[in-house]
């Protein structure tokens, strides 16, 4: 047991030292917590559009109903795009187990050069993957904190972490309603949006901080998924 404390402690503190850098404190309930526990933040990944496509009527009446969507809003919004290179591993693994099923000497043949040719082909186009993300903000107004004892025991009885709880969860509502006209307007102009939950906000962060690592997960997205 004593080994197991002491192989502990460097680790919690290389992992304090990590979060001195990052912008938010947590994330819980599909909420982006920033630090100060009074910001909140929900992100919606968002389909791509082809406009180019669009005949020039089209394009019009997407850019009027976009600048009516943005002058609806009463607050900030922002736009995320994340850019990186296409990761096809999982794609090839796939392949691999599909012609390892095979007993068709023709059709492994065949698989293995489809392979060789996707393989070559990503890597000398260089093929990028584009995430698109709004982030959609909520900060409750600021209360002068009640300092000393009588901050844990608050009217009605309540205390302190109760309030918190409270105040979480009424933000969080609100903060609610703007995600739901936010996707309206975007499902609006013809895109599919889908906020992230909790654990798909950690792989999101983790893989912001760790590119590398992130690219050997699988390629498939929530937009994918629901």
């Amino acid at each position: 047991m004593p080994t197991s404390t002491t192989a502990a402690a460097p680790k919690s503190k290389s992992t304090a030292a990590a979060q001195m850098f990052l912008s938010l404190e947590s994330i819980r309930d599909g909420v982006v917590i920033l630090k100060g526990g009074r910001a909140f933040r929900a992100v919606l990944m968002v389909s791509s559009l082809n406009f180019a496509l669009k005949s020039e009527d089209e394009q019009d009446a997407l850019v009027y109903q976009y600048e009516n969507f943005l002058n609806s809003l009463d607050f900030d919004l922002q736009f995320v795009v994340q850019s990186r290179r296409l990761n096809i591993q999982p794609y090839l693994d796939t392949l691999v187990a599909r012609q390892k099923e095979e007993t068709g000497d023709l059709v492994k043949l065949q698989i293995g050069e489809y392979m060789e040719f996707v393989r070559s082909f990503v890597e000398l186009s260089k093929v990028v993957a584009k995430t698109f993300y709004a982030v959609v903000p909520f900060e409750p107004l600021m209360i002068t904190e009640t300092r000393g004892f009588f901050s844990r025991l608050l009217p009605g009885g309540k205390t302190a972490a109760s309030a918190a709880e409270e105040d979480f969860n009424q933000s969080k509502s609100q903060l609610l309603q703007r995600v739901e006209a936010v996707s309206l307007g975007l499902r609006r102009l013809g895109v599919r949006v889908v906020q992230l939950d909790t654990e798909e906000l950690i792989e999101l962060f983790y893989g912001l901080y760790n590119p590398a690592e992130s690219q050997r997960g699988s390629v498939t997205t929530p937009l994918e998924e629901r």
